[in-house]
């Protein structure tokens, strides 16, 4: 599967270090980020489903 990021600021080298490492000691806190990022993905591409008349 191919990802595409962007950001919605422009941050620091160190910043991105801090939320790193903050990643990587909590898999938790990793594993909640990424359910709910393939959730909104599996929002965007659902087939829509078509109302009843």
């Amino acid at each position: 599967m191919i990802f595409c990021f962007s950001a919605s600021r422009l941050m620091k080298t160190s910043e991105i270090r801090e939320i790193c490492a903050e990643l990587r000691s909590n898999p938790t806190l990793l594993t909640a980020l990424e359910l709910a990022a393939k959730e909104k993905l599996y929002q965007q591409f659902a087939p829509k489903e078509k109302a009843v008349s």
